[in-house]
């Protein structure tokens, strides 16, 4: 029922409850923080050698790191608030700090696909104007769309997640999600959400309709430009440098996608298994990311490579005769 009243209720805090009808909570959110410290670990690793490797800035480079950076916060919105409800059994979380995470969460789960964007039109600069690649995408050029597309997300997240102080909360504060989600706490409040809901169903649909089709329309001008090659080596070559990204694409959209589609023809299934795969999708994403890249990007493996050689002759191993 809406609050018709002109009392206005803000309440201290919600309890977190999803996941907790779900046998091995506890197991899942542990294997959850062992993907975490991967994650943490890789893109980390993945920054600092964009960043001392000058060989490496270049656009394209720029846009991994971007990537790793937006992973990082990602999965670091997620992990330590869940670890808290369900390994610590604190489920409990204060008003303010809930807006901070569901603000973090869903700014840089914004930011996701954008960077995914920012990959397919480097690729797409490459392998369609292969000639004019340095002219056309150079690091300013990058930087400025990193920028645009930060701010822009920074943007229309923060009016979606402001307009929550204004609601008044006169009932349950069980939020039925693993973490502060926009959705399930919007649910909660008494007040005419009507806004807020027209608002975030028109997000929804920008950052994942627009995403895809952008992707979509590069990968058949990639498509268009590969096969006009009369070399198949460099078909194939052209197409190998697409690899990784389209299977990060993949990883990222198709929990995202199937479950949305579900939920829209009213599918009856369990709630907890759109809970793990929306919250492994979150996290699986992150940390294969650093992984398919460095495996198979050159540039990149040949700097892994350089770094254990350095690493071997200034430590080298004993000889135990």
């Amino acid at each position: 029922m809406k609050n018709t009243s002109n009392s206005f209720i803000q309440p201290a805090g919600f309890y977190i409850v999803a996941l907790s009808s779900m046998s091995y909570s506890n197991i899942y959110v542990m294997f959850l923080t062992v993907l975490y410290v991967i994650t943490i670990m890789c893109n980390v690793f993945m920054i600092a050698i964009i960043f001392y490797d000058h060989r490496l800035h270049v656009p394209k480079f720029m846009a991994v790191g971007n990537l790793a950076l937006v992973d990082i916060v990602l999965s670091t919105s997620l992990v330590p608030g869940m670890i808290k409800t369900y390994i610590v059994l604190d489920n409990f979380v204060p008003f303010k700090l809930c807006l901070v995470q569901m603000y973090t969460y869903y700014t840089f789960l914004s930011l996701e696909p954008f960077s995914l964007c920012i990959l397919s039109y480097d690729r797409f600069i490459a392998i369609c104007f292969p000639l004019r690649q340095e002219s056309i995408n150079t690091n300013s050029r990058m930087v400025y769309i990193i920028g645009a597309v930060w701010l822009f997300c920074i943007v229309i997240v923060f009016y979606a997640v402001a307009s929550m102080p204004a609601l008044s909360f006169c009932g349950s504060l069980e939020v039925h999600s693993y973490f502060c989600d926009y959705a399930p706490v919007l649910v909660l409040a008494c007040s005419d959400t009507t806004p807020q809901w027209k608002y975030a169903t028109t997000l929804t649909i920008l950052f994942t309709a627009g995403p895809l089709i952008f992707i979509f329309l590069t990968y058949m001008g990639i498509l268009s430009a590969v096969f006009r090659m009369k070399n198949i080596q460099s078909r194939y070559k052209s197409l190998a440098t697409c690899t990784e990204h389209l299977i990060i694409v993949a990883l990222f959209f198709i929990p995202i996608v199937t479950i949305f589609c579900l939920t829209f023809f009213g599918i009856i299934w369990n709630p907890n298994v759109g809970l793990v795969s929306l919250s492994l999708s979150s996290l699986l994403t992150p940390c294969v990311n650093p992984i398919l890249y460095s495996l198979k990007t050159k540039e990149i493996r040949s700097r892994i490579y350089s770094l254990l050689t350095q690493r071997l002759s200034v430590h080298p191993v004993k000889n135990l005769h």
